[in-house]
């Protein structure tokens, strides 16, 4: 009885190590690129949490006995004693900016995560769509897919905002719309890979509609290039967004928005330099984290790389 007790233990615990997903998270986290990614994220995720704890001013309202433009300014430091402590500084409409990026990472997340989702939704369902079925809607989908991506993607971003009005919120849809082409041909190239596949011919012999099929048998097994292409989107579309704000056409003042403040403050590059410097720094730490976890995921993912 003991025997089988243990072969039994035995048996699940080398279910749980060949468990792919247990795997692909253990070589995830195993992977330096990634370490850092993650790291970067989740300390960008819990200042976008806590930002009414951690900030210590509002971002929005201005300060009535602080400077215009001050300089950074840490107590701690040897800060003038007659002289407000300031983190990052005060910008030119006398707000603290520390308490501006903290909110600002907020926002930033936000358009990243909702812009891709949308891209990854619509994107995805015409992938799909246009790979399993083929054909004349194949040649339709795509080819409709390939004008959008002959425009440089910052471009087009600018005609449809132009289009529908400045605004975060048709920002957003215009980031959206260009990605989507992007997310479409990579569920379309996965599709035309698995389609064909033995267990898809035989779950078709077993009588299982052609739809059941697409979301249970090919889907499933053709994310994997999705989900890094996802995480590399999401520092494209905060990088997109943070572009569109500078040129006045996304977040709207006085909204704590990185790209917002580069363009507000982009004639002090001189004599206040650290208006610049600090939301310049936090796009530049939020576009790398997410690419640093993209490179992860993709080297633990690919099955030719797991070796290394």
């Amino acid at each position: 009885m003991s025997d089988e007790f243990e072969a039994t233990i035995e048996a699940k615990s080398l279910l749980k190590q060949q468990n792919p997903a247990v795997e692909a998270l253990r070589r995830l986290l195993r992977h330096r690129s990634a370490q850092l990614g993650l790291f970067i994220i989740f300390v960008l995720v819990v200042l976008a949490i806590f930002a009414e704890q951690i900030a210590p001013y509002d971002p929005i309202k201005p300060i009535k006995t602080a400077k215009r433009r001050d300089v950074p300014c840490i107590h701690l430091l040897g800060c003038p004693a007659d002289q407000e402590e300031h983190i990052m500084g005060v910008d030119g409409n006398s707000r603290d900016l520390f308490s501006r990026i903290i909110y600002g990472s907020r926002l930033s997340l936000q358009i990243g995560l909702t812009t891709i989702t949308f891209a990854i939704l619509v994107g995805g369902l015409l992938g799909a769509v246009a790979g399993f079925v083929g054909g004349w809607l194949d040649d339709v989908i795509m080819r409709s897919l390939d004008v959008l991506m002959a425009f440089p993607s910052l471009l087009l971003a600018i005609a449809i905002v132009s289009i529908f009005g400045p605004g975060l919120r048709n920002a957003l849809l215009a980031i959206a719309i260009v990605q989507i082409p992007v997310y479409a041909r990579v569920v379309r190239a996965g599709v035309l890979s698995v389609r064909e596949l033995d267990y898809v011919t035989a779950s078709r012999s077993m009588g299982a509609s052609e739809l059941r099929v697409l979301f249970t048998r090919v889907l499933p097994n053709a994310l994997t290039p999705l989900i890094v292409q996802g995480t590399l989107g999401i520092a494209t579309a905060i990088l997109s967004a943070a572009a569109l704000s500078f040129l006045g056409l996304g977040a709207e003042f006085p909204t704590p928005e990185w790209g917002l403040m580069l363009g507000e403050e982009r004639n002090s590059v001189f004599n206040a330099p650290h208006l610049v410097f600090f939301p310049g720094f936090a796009i530049m730490l939020t576009v790398l984290s997410f690419n640093l976890l993209g490179d992860g995921l993709r080297d633990t993912l690919d099955p030719r790389l797991r070796g290394l």
